[in-house]
């Protein structure tokens, strides 16, 4: 039995690209209201992560300005 990737994903939104440059902790408000189904994770730029793939989990990854860098997707 083979599981598609897409059917992993929770239903709704799944990438917030509008919120590079956006403050962090605004962009995870955002993210948890426009998709309740994921939960979304602050990170500061290069901090270790762990490689395993959690559909319902978005890094949202900011630099020390806390700002975000780079486009927060589910997974």
């Amino acid at each position: 039995m083979f599981i598609k990737v897409f059917e992993l994903y929770p239903p709704g939104k799944l990438s917030w690209p509008e919120l590079v440059g956006e403050k962090g902790k605004v962009a995870v408000k955002i993210i948890e209201k426009e998709n309740p189904n994921v939960q979304a994770i602050l990170l500061l730029e290069n901090s270790p992560v762990t490689p395993n793939f959690v559909p319902t989990r978005v890094r949202v990854v900011v630099n020390g300005k806390g700002v975000v860098t780079q486009v927060p997707k589910a997974g």
